[in-house]
């Protein structure tokens, strides 16, 4: 059985020890051996386990060093006795004293072409957030909230806005949770929970076989497809007529000079199924189905001529799709509702993300502008990237940019993209989505 960070999302080992960048949600530590660690050196891996519990999850994994430019590529892992010393009845016990509440991980040791790796695998915070209940002189201070930030430090929410954040997520946990607690007296029968995926995971498929064998991906094609799942959180067959959905799709899209999404006129001929508005403009590639259910499923093949795709282009069809989506749930009257946004991006591997040419840096006035990418990117190593966004609509509306730029990163991450490039991110797409 595949491991999960949320029992829902299988982790693919390979990839993730392989990523060879750090995040929010990904740290790498060379090959150590826990019972050999001095109390300090144990407590810096309880400050990444505990900024990342507060923060939105991820792993930290031991056995990758880093190169001689500071890289995390040196993949070592860990030899057998290594191995055996993160044991979970000695580890989970030593991080739990240094924190209140105990934090939800466990530790997994993958075997990834040939060597043994140790991962922990955190989640984030289920109702209150957690704080360093006993300091470690020089890496824990009690009392401390810590965070995880987006430059892959474990460090102390001091700013009033980090600890607001929080605050905010926890309140929303307990709603949530509380939520939960409700449908489960309301609704006895635990399958019943399971049966809306299902059905909007059908509806999904059906869609995608529909656009597949009108737009095949042959094997080995200069071409990727751009998939975008939006999932509410009940189905319901019949939910919304197909006046509402025309009606709140005219008021999400935006016009604008440049449309990597849907380009004016596109909507205007968007016809019904029985079960969903249609969007399947002749002589292009592009396909979007609203169905009465809410579900939103939308996919494009884009060409990649020599294996390369325009950075640019991904980063305004991020701006747009997220921009879309935020809208139209609104509209929908899904405002406090939450949305899981599933986006595939297939047919990557060995794949280039470009840097834009000066030619494509300029505006139809001729003036220049600033580049979304200063120079291209790694190969991909895997065929398909996925991942996937859980927010409300009023939450995706409020931060558009920060919420386009957090998927331009879980994408750009299999890239191997320079980290100057997410820090220009949300100037750069607030930039796109004001000019119209």
């Amino acid at each position: 059985m595949p491991q999960t960070l949320t029992d829902k999302i299988p982790v693919d080992w390979k990839s993730l020890i392989y990523r060879g960048v750090e995040s929010d949600e990904l740290d790498y530590k060379a090959a150590m051996n826990w019972d050999r660690l001095t109390r300090p050196g144990r407590a810096k891996l309880v400050r990444h386990c505990l900024a990342m519990a507060n923060t939105k999850g991820g792993y930290v994994v031991v056995g990758v060093g880093e190169d001689a430019s500071g890289h995390p590529s040196v993949y070592t892992g860990l030899n057998r006795e290594e191995a055996h010393s993160f044991d979970p009845s000695i580890v989970g016990p030593f991080i739990n004293r240094h924190v209140e509440p105990p934090i939800d991980f466990t530790i997994e040791r993958p075997l990834v072409d040939g060597k043994r790796y140790a991962v922990f695998v955190i989640r984030p915070f289920a109702s209150l957030p957690h704080v360093c209940a006993n300091g470690v002189e020089g890496e824990l201070q009690q009392g401390v909230f810590y965070i995880r930030t987006t430059d892959a430090s474990s460090r102390p929410a001091v700013r009033a806005m980090e600890l607001h954040q929080l605050i905010q997520r926890a309140l929303r946990n307990q709603r949530e949770l509380l939520g939960r607690m409700l449908r489960g007296i309301l609704y006895e029968n635990r399958e019943q929970a399971e049966k809306p995926s299902l059905r909007f995971g059908d509806d999904a498929a059906t869609a995608r076989n529909y656009f597949l064998r009108r737009h095949p991906l042959p094997a080995g094609a200069d071409m990727i497809r751009l998939e975008i799942v939006v999932v509410p959180p009940e189905y319901d067959p019949e939910r919304f007529s197909f006046a509402e959905l025309r009606r709140a799709a005219e008021a999400a899209r935006q016009p604008r000079t440049e449309e990597e999404w849907l380009a004016p006129g596109e909507l205007e001929k968007a016809y019904c199924t029985n079960t969903a508005l249609r969007i399947f403009p002749e002589n292009t590639t592009k396909f979007c189905q609203i169905g009465k259910s809410g579900l939103l499923f939308y996919t494009r093949l884009a060409p990649t001529p020599n294996r390369r795709l325009p950075g640019e282009f991904l980063l305004k069809f991020s701006a747009e799709a997220v921009d879309f989506i935020s809208r139209l749930y609104a509209e929908l009257g899904f405002v406090e509702q939450m949305l899981e946004m599933r986006v595939t991006l297939a047919n990557t591997d060995r794949l280039i993300l470009t840097a834009t040419t000066p030619e494509e840096r300029r505006t139809r006035q001729g003036r220049p502008i600033r580049t979304a990418l200063q120079q291209d990117s790694d190969p991909c190593r895997i065929a398909e990237v996925k991942t996937t966004l859980r927010r409300t609509a009023a939450d995706l509306a409020s931060g558009c940019e920060a919420h386009a730029a957090r998927l331009m990163r879980e994408i750009g991450e299999r890239f191997n993209l320079d980290e100057r490039f997410y820090r220009q991110l949300p100037k750069l797409i607030r930039t796109y989505l004001d000019k119209r």
